[in-house]
């Protein structure tokens, strides 16, 4: 795909790996890496597998994008809910090998997948924003409210509070843990299992399940760009 997206072709899916430096923060590069994977897998018929390093998935959004002005935040952080909006209504399974941290756009993307591993160990998981002196966005809230359990949304969104993996099951950022070598053996049991799922009846009835979360988001995200977003570091 590019340097910070790995892509590999197996049987019925496909491994997509974002390998961006110690923090693997999401940058404009790495988002435009996973739309080529995602673009990829839809003309090869695969399920997606993503995954990051070994214990980071990601640690979100890269801080230079972020902090270089308002405008380079609101585009990356638009870029970032568009990927989301269409991972959530990817017409493919998609699978998260969560190899270890996942923070700020990290947990998003767990949040917008449709199964979720997760490794054992010492590895926080949430939505760190209001921490870190961001004011969450419209679209951050609406995939939140759309995938955590009601009573871990306010913990998680408005007081920043971060998990371990086996609390992240409970709030909603994953579905399982697993030790760390069974991680990707799992993840393709479950594309296997998910192989089996008729193509069409499962990405249309994604899409009547999630109706009005997805107009929830794209609504959100037209709000986002009115506003200016910006970390106050």
């Amino acid at each position: 795909m590019n340097e910070v997206v790995n892509y590999t072709s197996e049987d019925n899916y496909a491994i997509i790996k974002i390998v961006n430096g110690k923090a693997n923060a999401i940058s404009n590069e790495v988002i435009e890496g996973l739309n080529a994977g995602l673009d990829k897998a839809v003309k090869e018929n695969k399920i997606v597998i993503l995954t990051g390093q070994p214990g980071i998935f990601s640690a979100g959004f890269d801080l230079k994008v972020m902090t270089k002005s308002p405008e380079s935040a609101k585009e990356l952080v638009t870029k970032g809910s568009k990927l989301s909006l269409r991972m959530l209504s990817f017409p493919k399974p998609i699978i998260i090998a969560c190899s270890g941290h996942a923070i700020a756009k990290g947990g998003f993307l767990l949040l917008s997948a449709d199964y979720r591993i997760g490794v054992e160990g010492d590895f926080k998981i949430g939505l760190n924003e209001v921490m870190i002196g961001m004011t969450m966005h419209h679209a951050g809230i609406a995939i939140a409210k759309a995938r955590l359990a009601p009573i871990y949304l306010d913990r998680s969104v408005n007081n920043s509070e971060i998990y371990n993996p086996k609390d992240a099951i409970k709030a909603g950022f994953l579905d399982v843990i697993v030790s760390e070598d069974h991680l990707l053996p799992t993840a393709i049991k479950i594309a296997k299992m998910f192989s089996q799922l008729n193509e069409k009846a499962h990405a249309a009835t994604k899409v009547k399940v999630r109706k009005s979360h997805l107009e929830a988001i794209a609504k959100a995200i037209e709000l986002d760009l009115k506003e200016e977003i910006s970390i106050n570091l």
